[in-house]
C-alpha cells in the first residue's frame, strides 16, 4: 500500500497526543474568562481534575490512534495495488461518504444513520468550538452573547436528534428486528449504542447541573433541554452533582475513544477513506489484471488468492470499512434463492482471518462466536468453495454497497485459486473448459459452423480475412449467436437491421473464437488468455477498430479486458447501434405494436457497463406500453447465467431464472425483452418451466426487426 499512508498514520500516533498537550498549554496561557452571557470553561472543575483530564486524553488518544495504526499495518500485508490519480473522482467519493449521501440512498435506515452521524458531528464541533474559545486570548474570545445563545440552542437541538437516532437504531435492532440487522446483532452493538446514548444523556446532565450551579440565568433558556433539567438539580448540591456528571461524561468519552478502533464503529473513519480510495483506472466490468501466463519464464507460486497476503491491501481495507449493513446480501440473487453465498459474509470472513493472523493481533470486523477459531492465514478455513461457485458475478453487491466495498473481485480471485491451483471446480465446468480448449467455444461445436446462420439471409455477409474485404464495423456474433438455435434468430435479426440501414459490417466466421469470458469468470485464467490473445492477434492483423456485438459478455470482455493485453477497440452493444440508427431515421419501424413489453436489464450490460438507456429507447419505439419490473436498472435482478453459471447446474434452493421470470410475468407484460443471449435462454426456459404459454421472450433486435420488416 502507499508508503505515505502508513507513515502518516504512525506519525499521528505521536502527533495526536502532542496536539492535546499543546491545547492544554495554550489554554493555560490565558486567564479564565467569565462573560456576562456565556460560560466559564472548566467552571467548577478543580485544577487537579483538569490536569488528570488532559493527561488521560493524551494517553488514550495516543492508544486509540495506535490501535488504528496496527490495523493499517495489517492492510500492508496485502499485495500491491495502484490507486493513484483520479483526484476529482476521489474527492467526490469522499464527499459522498462524509456527507452520508451514499447511506441515505436508502431512505429508512439512511435517515436513522444521518440523525446519529450529524448529531454526533455537530456535538463534536461544539466541543471543538469550546476548546478554541478556551485557548483564544481574552480579546479574541467569541463564545458569548448572542453567539453563545445560538450555540446553546443548536447543540441542544442536535443532541436530541442524536439521541432520537440512537433510539430508532435500538428499536430497529431489538424491536422490529429486520433480517439484515437480526443476523448480525452482537453484544458490541449494545455497547456501542449504549455508550453513545450515555454520552448524549450525560452531556445534557452536565449542562443542566452547570446551569443550576450558576443560578439559572435567563439567557440559558436558549438551552431548551438543559434549562428545564437544571430545575431538577437542588441548588445546595449543584456543585457536587455537576462535578460528578462532568467526570462521568469525561470517562465515557475516554471509553468511546477505545471502542472506536476496536469495534465496527471504526467505519466512521474507514468507510470515507475506503470510498476515497475506491476509484481506479480499471473499468468496473473488468476483472483484476494478471500477467501474461503464456509468456512467463518463471513458474508462478500461486494464482488468485487463498491467503491473506494474496489479497490486495485495498481488499483488506474493505474488511475494516464494512458497516455490516447487509445491503449486499439483500440484493444477491444467489442468497435470495437459497444458495450458500452471502456477500457480507465473504467480506467478514476475510476480515476474521486477517485479524486472527495479524501481528499484533487485532479485533475482527464484528464479534465472533467463541466456537469459531482460525488456525492459519488461509481464507478457506472460513469460506467454502460452494459459496464462491454460487456467485453469478452480477455485481449487485458492489453496486449497492454504500461504502464502495469491492466484493466481486474477492470472489473471482478466490475462484482463480480454486480452479488453477486446487483444481476444485464444479464437474460441469470441466466439460466447458475442454470445449473451450479443443473447439474454441463452450458448446463444443465445430468452428467451421460459426457462420451457418448466414444461410437464412437473402444477402451476402462480408467476411474479414477474405481478399479485399474491409468494413467499418466488425459484427462480433459470439458463441451463443453462432451456435444456439434461439440466439441465431437474434443474429439474423441484427444482421438484417444493419443491412437495411446500410451499415458497413463484416463478420469473422470461423476465425472468431470465444472471447474467453466463461473461462475467466470460472477462474481459468490460462484458457481465457489463450483465447483472448488469439482473438487480439486476429483483430489487429485485420485492422479492426470498431466492434458491434449483441452479447454483453463479449462486449464487456473485448471493451474492458482485452486492453489489459494490448487489444483496444471501440466496442458498442447492438442496442446502442440500433438506437442511433432509429434516431438518424436509417431504419423506421411500422409504428408501435399493441404489445405490453417489460425489459430485463442484463447485468453485464447494465451494472458492469452502465448501458440502460439504449435498450429502452429501442423498445419505446415499438412497444404499445413499456413497463418496468420492480427490480430494474441498477437494481435489476440477475437471470442466473453470469459468472459462468450458464454452464453449471443449480442444486440448491430455487432457480434464479425462475425467480426473475416470475417477477417479469407479474408485470402483466405480453413480451419479456432482453439484450443478452444468456438472459434470453434463461428467461425463455423460465417461462416454459412455469408453463406460461401467453408470455413470449425475445431479444430487442428480434422485436425491432418484426416492426421494421412488418412481420
Amino acid at each position: 500500500m502507499p508508503r505515505w499512508m502508513v507513515r502518516l498514520v504512525w506519525a499521528l500516533v505521536f502527533v495526536a497526543p502532542a496536539s492535546v498537550l499543546l491545547l492544554w498549554w495554550l489554554g493555560g496561557l490565558t486567564p479564565k474568562h467569565d462573560p456576562e452571557v456565556g460560560r466559564v470553561v472548566f467552571g467548577n472543575i478543580p485544577d487537579p481534575v483538569v490536569v488528570g483530564f488532559y493527561i488521560a486524553v493524551t494517553l488514550v488518544i495516543g492508544y486509540a490512534v495506535y490501535l488504528f495504526a496496527i490495523r493499517v499495518k495489517n492492510w500492508d500485508r496485502g499485495a500491491a495495488e495502484t490507486r493513484r490519480g483520479l483526484w476529482g473522482r476521489r474527492l467526490r467519493e469522499l464527499e459522498r461518504g462524509l456527507s452520508m449521501r451514499s447511506v441515505m440512498e436508502r431512505k429508512d435506515t439512511g435517515l436513522m444513520h444521518a440523525m446519529i452521524y450529524y448529531g454526533f458531528i455537530v456535538l463534536f464541533l461544539g466541543t471543538v468550538t469550546l476548546e478554541l474559545d478556551n485557548i483564544a486570548p481574552t480579546s479574541l474570545k467569541f463564545l458569548e452573547g448572542a453567539f453563545y445563545q445560538w450555540y446553546s440552542l443548536i447543540l441542544d437541538a442536535f443532541g436530541l436528534v442524536f439521541l432520537a437516532g440512537l433510539a430508532w437504531a435500538a428499536i430497529r435492532r431489538w424491536g422490529v428486528r429486520p433480517w439484515r440487522a437480526r443476523t448480525k446483532s452482537k453484544p458490541e452493538d449494545a455497547l456501542i449504542l449504549g455508550l453513545l446514548a450515555f454520552l448524549g444523556i450525560s452531556g445534557f446532565a452536565v449542562e443542566g447541573a452547570r446551569i443550576a450551579l450558576v443560578g439559572r440565568p435567563a439567557f440559558e433558556t436558549w438551552s431548551f433541554v438543559g434549562y428545564p433539567l437544571s430545575g431538577l438539580v437542588p441548588q445546595a448540591s449543584a456543585s457536587a452533582i455537576h462535578l460528578a456528571w462532568w467526570v462521568t461524561h469525561a470517562v465515557a468519552f475516554l471509553a468511546f475513544l477505545v471502542v472506536l478502533p476496536t469495534t465496527k464503529l471504526r467505519h466512521m473513519f474507514m468507510s470515507p477513506l475506503n470510498m476515497a480510495l475506491a476509484p481506479h483506472e480499471r473499468p468496473k466490468g473488468a476483472m483484476r489484471e494478471m500477467p501474461n501466463l503464456l509468456e512467463m519464464t518463471e513458474e508462478l507460486e500461486t494464482v488468485g488468492a487463498s491467503k491473506v497476503a494474496e489479497f490486495t491491501w485495498k481488499q483488506l481495507l474493505d474488511t475494516d470499512a464494512c458497516t455490516i449493513c447487509g445491503r449486499c446480501t439483500s440484493v444477491c440473487p444467489a442468497n435470495a434463492t437459497g444458495k450458500p453465498l452471502d456477500p457480507r459474509e465473504i467480506v467478514l470472513k476475510l476480515g476474521e482471518v486477517a485479524a486472527a493472523t495479524a501481528s499484533p493481533r487485532i479485533t475482527p470486523p464484528v464479534g465472533l462466536d467463541a466456537a469459531i477459531t482460525v488456525s492459519s492465514d488461509s481464507v478457506f478455513e472460513r469460506i467454502t468453495a460452494e459459496e464462491l461457485w454460487a456467485c453469478t458475478s452480477c455485481r449487485a453487491c458492489d453496486e449497492v454497497c454504500p461504502v464502495d466495498i469491492e466484493i466481486l473481485d474477492k470472489i473471482l480471485d478466490m475462484r482463480r485459486f480454486l480452479t488453477l491451483i486446487e483444481g476444485e471446480f464444479p464437474a460441469e465446468l470441466g466439460k466447458t473448459f475442454i470445449s473451450l480448449e479443443n473447439s474454441s467455444n463452450p458448446y463444443g461445436m465445430s468452428q467451421q459452423n460459426r457462420a451457418d446462420w448466414t444461410a437464412s439471409l437473402d444477402f451476402e455477409v462480408k467476411r474479414l480475412g477474405e481478399p479485399g474485404v474491409t468494413a467499418e464495423y466488425l459484427y462480433w456474433v459470439g458463441c451463443a449467436g453462432s451456435f444456439d438455435d434461439r440466439n441465431k434468430k437474434v443474429t439474423v435479426s441484427t444482421a438484417r437491421l444493419l443491412h437495411e440501414a446500410g451499415v458497413d459490417f463484416a463478420i469473422l466466421g470461423p476465425m472468431e473464437l470465444c472471447t474467453g469470458d466463461p473461462a475467466r469468470r470460472a477462474g481459468n485464467e490460462f484458457v481465457f488468455q489463450q483465447l483472448a490473445l488469439q482473438n487480439i492477434q486476429t483483430l489487429d492483423d485485420l485492422g479492426v477498430r470498431k466492434v458491434v456485438t449483441q452479447c454483453p459478455h463479449c462486449f464487456n470482455t473485448i471493451a474492458n479486458e482485452y486492453p489489459q493485453f494490448g487489444g483496444s477497440y471501440e466496442v458498442v452493444h447492438h442496442s446502442q447501434v440500433l438506437m442511433d440508427l432509429l434516431a438518424d431515421g436509417r431504419i423506421t419501424p411500422k409504428g408501435p405494436s399493441d404489445q405490453r413489453i417489460t425489459y430485463h436489464d442484463p447485468c453485464y450490460l447494465g451494472r458492469h457497463n452502465d448501458v440502460y438507456v439504449a435498450p429502452r429507447d429501442v423498445l419505446s419505439s415499438i412497444a404499445g406500453e413499456l413497463v418496468e419490473m420492480p427490480r430494474c436498472g441498477t437494481g435489476s435482478f440477475c437471470c442466473g447465467a453470469g459468472g459462468s453459471r450458464m454452464w453449471m447446474e443449480e442444486h440448491d434452493g430455487k432457480k434464479v431464472n425462475i425467480e426473475r421470470t416470475e417477477e417479469a410475468i407479474a408485470t402483466g407484460a405480453d413480451v419479456i425483452a432482453t439484450g443478452c443471449p444468456f438472459c434470453y435462454v434463461m428467461l425463455d426456459d423460465g417461462v416454459k418451466e412455469l408453463g406460461n404459454e401467453e408470455v413470449v421472450v425475445q431479444d430487442l433486435a428480434m422485436l425491432l426487426a418484426r416492426r421494421v420488416f412488418d412481420e
